[in-house]
């Protein structure tokens, strides 16, 4: 990165000259890697696996291993077709020298049995759900969990209701097979991981009874919005009496007290400013070979070709989280991603049926740190009175303290049948008091009303650097779940 790049330039007595801040790429680089000439490489799901190597699964139904992803040079990659034949394949999993894979209509176990590169064995491992062909039954799976299940989120068919089995719910896989119903009130899944402590989470796209994308906290036993699948409590028995429905054209905020089994989201992502269509999650676990952000999640869009990193912390019980901008640029449109131990992101997808920012009709890419620490809020967490922010670097004591450096807003989504939600319930904060404290590193705001169950949309223009940089993303939203007791 040059000079210029980092600092602000004065020229007294000749006027001011300033040099361009920085932006994402002078901190975290996106490697672009040529795709195989034989295929549409519309990767959808990537798995690690030993030796350096990626598993990639396409929506196409075909499996690819990937050799040289890792190195510096991109030209090195080189691919070998692992299987084809399958159905959209939206999880990979690697265990004890097979690949499980997920897809539509079955989780499979895959192995090379001979040594040829090629799969030879193709074993149904789960196949206990339904689907009917509908163009929106999308089976997302996870990697193993402590328990060594995998954790699969269904679909519903056409996004509105469920005529299919356990389309719309959480299932897990046990290693025996078994078909364990998990959570209701799924809708249109874009992904599934695990947070830093194993916690499951997946993102719902906007529609029917979501205003917004939204990160889900995946409880056993829970419901998660959508009662569009109610209908398979019938099958499940181990889940209990179906919650009763939620009231229409309501507030996530108000339905919680009457639907005791109804989960909030983690976040709201928010539509159009963070994207529109989320997609995978990763935690960060490279300990700090990623940057500054260690175990916290990064959300692929898919429509907006970027990433964007999400805060978590537990209030008062529940689990509710900061969404900030991270990393925008992507060729296609993100569906697949995995984080290997060196702290490298592999991202892939395409723009079919939907079209995406980026571009191109599909990629495969690697975001990585480059070992420079941009100016972040590192955390944002909620306090009785207000939030406090964490920085990456020592913040300019005068401009961070001054309350003109800031402005907050707040709103929510109606919770409805409808598709979607515009922005309602608007509130303008006041931002009464900046104190800086940690050293610099940090800022307590003191904000008048904070309103629960809505999104707080925070604003730093005014914030500098002890360096006189402006912070790289100056916008955060969190969604405010529940307010500190103390």
């Amino acid at each position: 990165m040059k000079l210029n790049r980092i600092l602000f330039l004065t020229l007294l007595g000749a006027g001011s000259l300033r040099a361009a801040p920085p932006t994402e790429g002078d901190y975290y680089p996106i490697v672009t890697f040529p795709t195989p000439k034989e295929t549409a490489l519309e990767v959808s799901s990537i798995e690690l696996l030993p030796g350096d190597k990626l598993a990639l699964g396409t929506r196409r139904g075909e499996v690819w291993t990937v050799s040289g992803a890792t190195e510096a040079d991109p030209t090195k990659v080189s691919y070998q077709l692992f299987a084809a034949g399958q159905h959209e394949l939206m999880g990979l999993a690697w265990k004890d020298g097979s690949l499980f894979a997920t897809n539509r209509y079955e989780v499979v176990r895959m192995k090379d049995e001979d040594g040829d590169g090629r799969s030879d064995l193709f074993q149904t491992v789960c196949d206990k759900w339904g689907v009917s062909g509908d163009y929106h039954e999308y089976c997302f799976g996870s990697r193993f969990d402590k328990a060594g299940d995998l954790w699969l989120v269904l679909c519903l068919t056409g996004s509105f209701s469920s005529k299919t089995d356990f389309r719309g719910w959480a299932v897990r896989v046990k290693p025996d097979g078994t078909m364990v119903p998990t959570c209701s009130g799924i809708r249109s899944p874009g992904g599934i991981g695990f947070g830093a402590e194993g916690e499951v989470y997946y993102t719902d796209n906007q529609g029917p009874w979501h205003g917004a994308c939204t990160l889900q906290h995946l409880i056993p036993g829970t419901f998660q919005g959508h009662p569009g699948g109610f209908a398979w409590y019938d099958k499940a028995p181990n889940m209990g009496p179906r919650p009763v429905e939620p009231n229409d054209k309501s507030r996530m905020v108000v339905e919680r007290e009457r639907v005791k089994e109804l989960v909030p989201p983690v976040a709201y992502m928010v539509h159009g400013k963070v994207g529109n269509s989320s997609s995978f999650i990763v935690c960060d676990m490279s300990g700090g070979k990623f940057g500054p952000f260690q175990k916290q999640l990064f959300i692929a869009d898919q429509s907006h070709s970027n990433i964007s990193r999400v805060f978590v912390e537990e209030v008062n019980g529940i689990q509710q989280g900061v969404v900030f901008p991270f990393r925008k640029g992507f060729k296609s449109g993100l569906i697949g991603g995995r984080m290997n131990e060196k702290g490298q992101i592999f991202a892939g997808g395409s723009d079919r049926g939907w079209g995406a920012k980026g571009g191109q009709p599909y990629s495969f890419e690697r975001l990585e740190w480059n070992g420079k620490v941009p100016f972040e809020v590192q955390e944002m967490r909620a306090r009785p009175d207000g939030f406090e922010l964490f920085f990456t670097e020592p913040v300019d004591a005068n401009a961070a303290g001054d309350v003109a450096s800031y402005s907050m807003r707040e709103f929510t989504y109606i919770y409805q049948a409808a598709y979607g939600s515009p922005e309602v319930d608007d509130v303008e904060a006041k931002i009464t008091a900046a104190k800086v404290g940690n050293g610099g590193r940090s800022v307590r705001l003191t904000v008048a009303p904070l309103t629960k169950g809505h999104i707080h949309e925070l604003h730093m223009a005014g914030v500098r650097s002890g360096m006189g940089l402006p912070l790289l993303h100056d916008v955060a939203y969190y969604t405010l779940n529940e307010i500190p007791r103390k």
